[in-house]
């Protein structure tokens, strides 16, 4: 048999092009960098895991300075993200609002958004309900015997009070909130920015929405330099997680993972529902043409980082009017996180099932509702969804340490989420471009589409 050489493969016909298409395509289309980054890094992780036997097998007490190392891209690429997201949020749904023009058309817009958003969060939560109590995932991890301290229901009801609640949702200052971080503070104050923009004659908010522009064209800016770094980024945080926690970790909470993943996919199917029934678009088409916004998400674990590509995205691909997408996209990166809701009641009702903690009736409605709840207005920045299930979790008597169990997949799990939290919004401009499209391209724009 006669051997052929690698210089002869690449002189066979169509295979030189096949290679310079494949060389075009991941050095012009980002995701597929992405693709072939995180790749690359699971392989990295594996070759370096201590829990494998090979010649490139870091010890153990090396595996935290190697990760930093790691990680190092990956840091600078997210903390450049959560530096100018803050200042991207508020020029983007302030200009959507200025954009619009018109107070009546706003409060349609509100009017159908925010209904919407209540309910597709209420579905993915009913999802990851019925996903955990049918598998129940709990049931194949076996720990040792920890004392599960009882809730006390006036602690419990000191610390959740509606009356104090509602007034705290309005930040004392700007300052503040940025301070703390607390997102929908921050839409608030976007939202009262643009609104009583709209109420000022025009001539006299003409600077302050010059300055808006000024904003958001930095931050996009700075956005497009730290896309630059997205690739590295992801390989390096991949890579890291894979050499800390190994197969044996992920093959031991299996069953949880394929639990939030299944129900995660189950998700997806129904935003292609809601897109084929309520938007009047081919399913098909849709998934097609978001696909390079899932990607980032996957990669970032970051509603926040990927904004700017899912606004070019809904103009550009999804025909949705500027004035809706720069609305919908930074105020779903906030409010509309159905993908981390149905995340948090798997994983809430999983910790339950090793805890042997018994849930009645009413306590599982108060999960759901407490869940809800708790994705509106969760920061669009990575790791958050594990910071907001130690509190559910705390309201039903599982201990504080019990959330340590969930760490070392929640990295994986929360790119998945994140996937599924930014499809969630573009199918909210879909389905609000059908609803109201016509009365936002009967209303002369303020600005020019800032996704161009």
């Amino acid at each position: 048999m006669t051997r052929i050489t690698h210089d002869e493969i690449k002189d066979l016909p169509g295979t030189r092009s096949g290679l310079r298409d494949i060389r075009l395509l991941i050095r012009t289309h980002l995701w597929m960098q992405i693709l072939v980054a995180l790749g690359l890094g699971v392989g990295l992780g594996l070759l370096l895991s201590p829990q494998t036997d090979t010649v490139l097998t870091v010890p153990s007490h090396r595996v935290d300075d190697l990760g930093a190392w790691l990680k190092l891209p990956g840091g600078i690429f997210l903390n450049m993200i959560q530096m100018i997201v803050i200042p991207l949020i508020v020029s983007s749904i302030a200009l959507g609002l200025v954009s619009a023009g018109d107070p009546a058309f706003l409060r349609r817009v509100a009017s159908r958004i925010v209904p919407y958003f209540v309910a597709t969060s209420t579905i993915a939560v009913l999802i990851g309900a019925a996903i955990a109590t049918l598998i129940e995932p709990g049931n194949y991890v076996s720990l040792p015997q920890t004392a599960i301290p009882v809730a006390s229901a006036g602690a419990a009801e000191s610390s959740f009070n509606i009356a104090q609640r509602i007034p705290e949702l309005i930040p004392t200052s700007m300052t503040e909130a940025s301070l703390s971080r607390d997102m929908l503070q921050i839409v608030l104050i976007a939202v009262f920015l643009g609104v009583a923009m709209i109420s000022i004659p025009a001539a006299s908010v003409q600077p302050a929405l010059d300055l808006l522009h000024a904003v958001q064209a930095v931050a996009l800016k700075i956005v497009s330099w730290a896309m630059l770094l997205a690739p590295l980024a992801v390989f390096g945080l991949i890579g890291e997680f894979v050499m800390r926690v190994g197969l044996d970790a992920l093959i031991g909470m299996s069953a949880y993972i394929g639990a939030v993943i299944l129900g995660l996919v189950i998700l997806l199917l129904v935003y292609l529902c809601i897109v084929g029934v309520l938007g009047r678009r081919n399913p098909i088409w849709f998934s097609h043409a978001i696909l390079d916004a899932q990607l980032l998400a996957f990669a970032t674990s970051s509603s926040a980082a990927t904004m700017p590509v899912s606004m070019r995205i809904a103009t550009d691909r999804l025909s949705v009017s500027p004035a809706l997408s720069r609305f919908i996209i930074p105020l779903g990166a906030t409010v509309n996180m159905d993908g981390t809701a149905l995340y948090q009641v798997v994983a809430t009702l999983f910790m339950a099932q090793i805890y042997g903690v018994s849930l009645d009736p009413a306590s599982f409605v108060l999960i759901v509702l407490t869940v809800v709840g708790a994705s509106i207005g969760s920061p669009s920045t990575p790791g958050v969804g594990i910071v907001i299930l130690s509190g559910i979790l705390a309201s039903i008597g599982i201990p504080a340490e019990g959330v340590a169990i969930l760490l070392g997949v929640d990295r994986l799990l929360d790119m998945c989420r994140t996937a599924v939290n930014v499809s969630g919004d573009l199918t909210a401009c879909i389905v609000m471009q059908r609803w109201i499209g016509d009365d936002v391209q009967q209303i002369s724009a303020a600005v020019p589409s800032a996704t161009k």
